[in-house]
């Protein structure tokens, strides 16, 4: 539970994809259905790929999450310009099927550590456990700040609201680049 719990604290890659959602999705039903879709995503693969059922190359899985994330930069940016894409229009979608390889991301973590052999649907559960925590709380923490910043009396520059779009997007296409690296 508690290695699930760093992981997510951890995997800096993660959390911005969950963040980018946050900030694309402005509807909280919505975004209750897209964080939904992203964790039965992520739940799937990791459990089958920590049972060994599907088995993909880590330094592959690392690049391909650089890059969904620098995709959900891009849409994020593409709506701050009036152009309502893909992942704005169906945003849970478009969470389950990068949920899908984030899980093979989770995997391969817990794969470097480790499972107990005698119990590892219970190990698998409780990190995965961990995980769901960590990433709520992180929501949260987000969803607050979000709020808060609302209340301000301040008028900050319509600049300043497209900033975490392109830091997500820059921080995700330098983990591509230094991801892929290692593929070739």
């Amino acid at each position: 539970f508690q290695l699930g719990m760093y992981h997510i604290w951890s995997g800096f890659d993660h959390l911005l994809f969950v963040l980018g959602l946050l900030l694309l999705v402005k509807k909280r039903s919505k975004l209750v259905w897209t964080i939904t879709a992203f964790t039965i995503a992520h739940s799937i693969t990791l459990a089958l790929a920590t049972l060994h059922i599907i088995q993909v190359p880590g330094s592959f899985t690392e690049a391909a999450i650089a890059l969904s994330i620098v995709f959900l930069a891009v849409e994020l940016l593409r709506h701050y310009k009036g152009m309502n894409g893909f992942a704005f229009h169906y945003p849970w979608l478009v969470s389950f099927l990068f949920g899908l390889l984030h899980g093979l991301g989770f995997a391969s973590a817990l794969q470097d550590v480790g499972l107990p052999e005698n119990n590892i649907p219970l190990a698998l559960l409780l990190f995965n456990a961990g995980v769901e925590l960590g990433q709520l709380a992180f929501v949260l923490v987000i969803l607050l700040l979000m709020a808060g910043i609302k209340r301000l009396y301040f008028r900050f520059p319509n600049w300043l609201y497209k900033m975490p779009a392109y830091v997500i997007g820059t921080l995700a296409m330098y983990w591509f680049i230094e991801r892929a690296v290692t593929i070739f």
